[in-house]
């Protein structure tokens, strides 16, 4: 999960600090109601401008088949990589820590509220506001990609593979990963072969 010699030096001016990776973090953490991806580029790539598109949407690609939570071990990525481990443990702990309180806090009220029908349309709508952010998010991580034919093909294979044969996460991507490299090497050799006939 090394990202250093990705990240180009006029791309990030000023490092953050341990403070800085903790406080926004947590502002993460605390926006991110149905879950923190859909806001994570918007903080980290537009906001504090700590990676571009491209390496954030390559770092998920990374984080997505680590165990754990895809925002945790790209807290943890980001993290390690501007400040090491105290960089590390400060951008987890600020993910973590707020949401963890106001989570406790939430659910004792709803817990003695959820029987009321203006809760559950509530419940409803949050839920549906989350679906319709990580759809956006999902367009947005697209856009460096887009122009790429090997991006909408393997965007298809997703779709077979997990809603249609329904084969594992893990597998999926291994079996992507797999895909990919093969015809990636694939155009390589052919490249080379035409390069040598002329």
């Amino acid at each position: 999960m090394h990202i250093e010699q990705s990240v180009s030096p006029s791309h990030i001016q000023d490092l953050p600090t341990s403070t800085q990776l903790f406080t926004g973090f947590m502002k993460l953490g605390l926006m991110g109601f149905g879950g923190v991806l859909p806001l994570a580029h918007r903080l980290i790539v537009e906001e504090q401008k700590w990676l571009d598109s491209a390496q954030f949407t390559n770092l998920l690609g990374i984080c997505q088949i680590l165990p754990g939570g895809n925002i945790v071990n790209m807290a943890v990525a980001i993290g390690y990589q501007f400040q090491g481990a105290k960089g590390a443990f400060s951008a987890v702990l600020g993910l973590m820590s707020a949401p963890t309180l106001t989570v406790i806090g939430l659910y004792q009220l709803y817990s003695h509220f959820q029987q009321i029908t203006a809760v559950q349309h509530l419940i409803m709508g949050l839920a549906a506001a989350a679906a319709g952010l990580l759809f956006a998010t999902g367009f947005k991580l697209l856009k460096p990609l887009i122009k790429s034919k090997l991006t909408w093909f393997s965007i298809v294979l997703t779709f077979i593979f997990m809603l249609i044969i329904k084969i594992p996460l893990l597998l999926t991507l291994l079996l992507l990963m797999a895909i990919n490299l093969s015809i990636l090497g694939l155009q390589h050799r052919r490249n080379t072969l035409s390069d040598a006939e002329s």
